[in-house]
């Protein structure tokens, strides 16, 4: 039977601590009521201490990664709904944490509950989930709940994750067929390679002739792939690894950004990308009362890019200073005439967030073209490579094979 930690009051306006044996949390707050103990912070444990009182101590990280988008959606699409039919918010999360098919999901919703029944805020609760809820999302449940327009900003939430989802759904389907034509290539080279060349090599020099540059050079490949994998996997790792380490750098990760903007044929999808979620970001937190600059702030992180991140930021300290937000935008190179006029338009006619879904709107459409655009190309142009690999790998085995039928 589990344990729960409690803290209380009882009827005498005492303190009052200790644990209780019970099926559930409910019948452990019911037990305790029952007793005249009213509890102010009851969880499971297996000690005197509250669970994640334990864990804040120890500073162990939260075990899980994040939950799906769309499930990330579905809950704050239904959670804007019960509230605006006028549930309150714990019943509200009760309803959901029966409903949510995601386990990790329905267990954070759970301790939601608990921590606004307690009296948290339920920004402050989700702040113990950062890896679920992010900045933006905390944001803007912050704003809604200082409004009083919560469910208002939990159907802007719901609207932007889908957004989201869509568009890294768009990124994920454009680098798949590219994978996995590598893949399958990389397969077919190593097999050629290592099973294939080798008996066939041994072959060839048995006749004692001249081969062709073709084919010594398959067997040098072969020789270095079959002879030399170890230490090439380990050269290959370091340099992994060396790369990684160096764009987590200040330094690294701005050159590395500023290089996949304007690297060809990724460039331009990687630039819109960018634009679109930074424009769709600070639309959603200008319409859920986020201010301005905090607004900027979140989206310069959510771009994921630094060079446009620090033309953002660039933005924010202007609007500081009472300047626009569009000359700075303009003057940092990074963003398109058509996006900063339609920010200066925004900012002159007051609908700034209404101007941004617009924008958003219209580079989520310039992106799936993009992507189409550039596996339209990289299809042939990978499919010539892998051509090309095996053509050179077959002359290799017929050449010396032609050779000596000619000789006859």
């Amino acid at each position: 039977m589990p344990v729960y930690a409690y803290k209380g009051v009882t009827a005498g306006s005492r303190s009052a601590s200790g644990t209780i044996d019970a099926e559930s949390l409910r019948e452990a707050r019911a037990r305790l009521r029952s007793e005249g103990i009213f509890p102010t912070q009851l969880s499971e444990g297996s000690s005197g201490a509250p669970l994640s009182d334990l864990l804040k101590k120890l500073e162990l990280p939260e075990f899980g990664g994040s939950v799906p988008d769309l499930e990330l959606a579905l809950f704050s699409s239904q959670l804007s709904t019960l509230l605006d039919s006028g549930v309150p918010l714990v019943q509200s999360l009760t309803a959901l944490t029966e409903q949510i098919e995601d386990v990790r999901l329905r267990t954070i919703v759970g301790k939601l509950r608990e921590e606004v029944n307690q009296g948290v805020n339920l920004a402050d609760a989700m702040a113990q989930h950062k890896n679920v809820f992010d900045d933006l999302y905390r944001s803007m449940v912050r704003a809604g709940e200082s409004s009083g327009s919560l469910a208002l900003v939990m159907t802007r939430l719901s609207e932007y994750v889908e957004a989201r989802r869509r568009l890294q759904s768009q990124i994920t389907g454009a680098l798949t067929y590219p994978i996995v034509i590598l893949s399958v290539s990389a397969i077919v080279m190593g097999v050629l390679l290592v099973g294939v060349i080798p008996s066939v090599t041994q072959m060839l020099l048995d006749m004692n002739q001249e081969l062709p540059f073709v084919t010594r050079l398959v067997i040098g490949v072969s020789k270095l792939v079959t002879q030399y994998w170890f230490p090439g996997l380990l050269v290959t790792v370091f340099a992994l690894l060396a790369f990684l380490r160096a764009i987590k750098t200040e330094a690294g990760k701005l050159r590395w950004d500023r290089f996949r903007l304007r690297a060809p044929l990724i460039g331009r999808p990687t630039r819109l990308v960018a634009i679109s979620r930074f424009s769709r970001t600070l639309a959603t937190l200008l319409t859920g009362g986020v201010s301005i600059v905090q607004a900027l702030e979140i989206a310069a992180t959510t771009s994921g890019n630094t060079m446009i991140a620090q033309a953002v930021r660039s933005a924010a300290e202007s609007i500081t200073q009472g300047a626009s937000i569009s000359q700075p935008l303009r003057q940092s190179g990074e963003f398109p005439p058509l996006v900063t006029h339609m920010i200066s338009v925004g900012e002159a006619s007051g609908e700034l967030d209404t101007m941004l879904v617009k924008v958003a709107n219209t580079y989520d459409n310039l992106v799936e073209n993009a992507l189409k655009k550039m596996l339209d190309l990289l299809g042939p142009v990978l499919l010539l490579f892998v051509a090309g690999v095996v053509v050179i790998i077959v002359l290799s085995t017929l050449l010396p094979l032609v050779n000596l039928v000619s000789a006859f």
